[in-house]
């Protein structure tokens, strides 16, 4: 039942004075959703242990030019509150697609220009005040949608449970969600953005981006309705689809379009270099999905098990070997990230990933699946990975703040190291390096402070083109 805006006070003013003032913040981010209109619930179990809204925290706001929003309430920090967001006449959604956003009876809007949104739009979620940060966007939208459904409804373990396994159907990064989201269409002006937030981004841009490419959908609205209405029947996604409903596939498979199309957009060469790391890990989780047996209709998601294991089990190689004060440990790819096959399956003959190679963790010179509707790493490009060190080599920790970046070096010869290229970004942690010749590749990295010293080499890997 709505209630009035004298209604709303009331709700706020019986809070309790008693509890402590808890800031709760987030952003709303489809692209950037301005003046969008964000209410705040606090979670609370009924008798019989099932969690729901249970009253309005604080008075409704408006998300601000960037898609934020925050609010003062009472609570305390093991509360939980569900953030809802409604649109209206004044609420405008920045297109973060590429070129254009299309919605049915509309003009296309161009990337980066605002676009209105239609009445029906809404989007949820859900966090601990403690943490204090509450995303808005159609994943976390399908998380809460995902929780509800279960016999404890908003709880907390529920709700954990439930971002957990939207971050494993989309391939993202344990924590991924919670991540500050950045904008698409101003990357430029974001440096210290990582490839995992770039992920999360583009994976909601993916459900705008169906509205262009599937003349079944009016509007995101739609989209994002479909999704949520398939989660909340069957705890699942489709995920080759049914022809009329939304597909995890087509999801994933406009991600990757999006991120390579993404890559001609912005000048920054850091940016271009991640937004390359984000197109192969989506076409990766493409393949993994078009290789999963289903049954019947081919309805049932996969739980992600098979695309969310970072640790590359087939390589050896140690590169803990540093004479300088900054220590490289694990700078050649020991958890190797974009591996998002199943390396167990001997018998995919679509796996471009060599998993007997134990030195080189993306050789993709195998078979190529040529189902595929976006490209896959060049046969003439080397992936490379690693983990920023925690120790110099004197046994001192390492902050993240101290290192300054990378430099990989590589060439023709293990001798001859002859061509390098300078990464000024402590958080990049992968690099391709295309437009390579053919013959054996050899490749290794040093890691540079801030006061300007540089390690040793890593153990050399090689690559063979």
């Amino acid at each position: 039942m709505e209630t009035s805006s004298e209604d709303s006070n009331a709700q706020v003013q019986n809070t309790g004075s008693d509890q402590p003032l808890v800031e709760l913040a987030g952003a709303a981010m489809k692209g950037v959703i301005q003046q969008g209109i964000v209410t705040p619930n606090l979670l609370v179990a009924d008798n019989t242990g099932y969690y729901g809204p249970h009253r309005q925290a604080a008075k409704e706001e408006r998300t601000a030019s960037d898609g934020s929003y925050s609010f003062r309430l009472r609570g305390n920090a093991d509360d939980w509150a569900l953030v809802t967001l409604t649109s209206d006449s004044a609420t405008r959604m920045i297109c973060d697609v590429v070129p254009a956003c299309q919605q049915a009876g509309a003009q296309a809007v161009a990337f980066g220009q605002p676009m209105t949104l239609d009445a029906n739009f809404s989007l949820r979620g859900a966090g601990d005040l403690g943490l204090g940060n509450v995303n808005l966007t159609p994943l976390t939208h399908l998380a809460t949608v995902i929780a509800e459904r279960g016999p404890t409804g908003l709880s907390p373990d529920a709700l954990a449970s439930a971002y957990t396994t939207v971050e494993e159907w989309f391939g993202l990064a344990p924590g991924a969600l919670r991540l500050p989201i950045p904008d698409l269409t101003r990357l430029d002006e974001q440096t210290n953005v990582s490839a995992d937030a770039l992920q999360v981004a583009i994976a909601n841009a993916a459900f705008l981006a169906l509205v262009n490419d599937n003349a079944l959908w009016n509007d995101i609205s739609e989209v994002v309705a479909d999704a949520a209405s398939q989660v909340s029947t069957t705890g699942q996604i489709s995920i080759l689809g049914d022809g009329t409903n939304v597909a995890l596939a087509d999801l994933i498979s406009a991600a990757a379009v999006q991120a390579s199309d993404l890559q001609m957009m912005v000048d920054s060469s850091v940016i271009s270099q991640k937004l390359v790391v984000v197109e192969y890990r989506n076409v990766q989780r493409f393949k993994t999905l078009a290789d999963v047996t289903t049954e019947g209709d081919g309805s049932t998601t996969d739980s992600g098990t098979d695309t969310t294991d970072t640790t590359d089990t087939t390589n050896t190689t140690d590169t803990t070997d540093t004479t300088d004060s900054t220590d490289t440990t694990d700078t050649t790819d020991t958890t190797d990230t974009t591996d998002t096959t199943d390396t167990t399956d001997t018998t995919d003959t679509t796996d471009t990933t060599d998993t007997t190679d134990t030195t080189d963790t993306t050789d993709t010179t195998g078979t190529t699946d040529t189902s595929d509707p976006t490209s896959t790493l060049p046969d003439n490009a080397a992936l490379l990975s690693w983990t920023a060190p925690l120790t110099r080599e004197d046994g001192d920790s390492l902050a993240l703040s101290e290192i300054a970046g990378y430099e990989v070096v590589y060439g023709t010869s293990a001798d001859t190291l002859d061509q390098s290229l300078a990464i000024g970004d402590s958080s990049v942690d992968e690099l391709m390096i295309d437009e390579l010749t053919a013959g054996t590749w050899y490749f290794a990295i040093r890691t540079l402070d801030t006061d300007g010293r540089r390690s040793a080499l890593s153990e050399l890997v090689t690559k063979q083109i």
